[in-house]
């Protein structure tokens, strides 16, 4: 009688297991959640960290100047590049106006907190 239960046990086991294995995939979307990275739409945010520097519509040398910014003015950053034939980096930047910096007169942060802090004591 033992043996019996055990067979019965076992097949339904083997069954249930056949049963779920199936050919079909399931797929799930996975949205992460909205948290800092993930969720920012740029770089970051930098504070220019010369006395003034000019915004130019293109980066290099052959930009022309869309206006310029002083020592601590904050800009959010969408974009780096470095220009071919050359070492410099650049940043495409908005603020008061959207155009390309020297990415070496510009001091980056992860947060607008942060970027407002170091543009208070760079400024006092």
């Amino acid at each position: 009688m033992y043996y019996g239960q055990v067979r019965v046990l076992l097949m339904i086991g083997i069954v249930v297991f056949w049963g779920s294995c199936t050919r079909t995939t399931q797929e799930v979307l996975i949205v992460p959640p909205p948290t800092y990275p993930l969720s920012r739409s740029g770089i970051g945010y930098g504070v220019v960290s010369i006395s003034y520097t000019h915004v130019v519509n293109e980066p290099g040398q052959g930009g022309v100047s869309l206006g310029y910014l002083r020592r601590g003015s904050i800009v959010r950053i969408l974009e780096r590049r470095l220009v071919t034939g050359t070492s410099e980096s650049w940043i495409l930047v908005e603020g008061n106006y959207r155009g390309w910096l020297r990415e070496a007169e510009v001091n980056i942060y992860d947060l607008e907190a942060q970027a407002k802090t170091a543009a208070e004591v760079m400024t006092q």
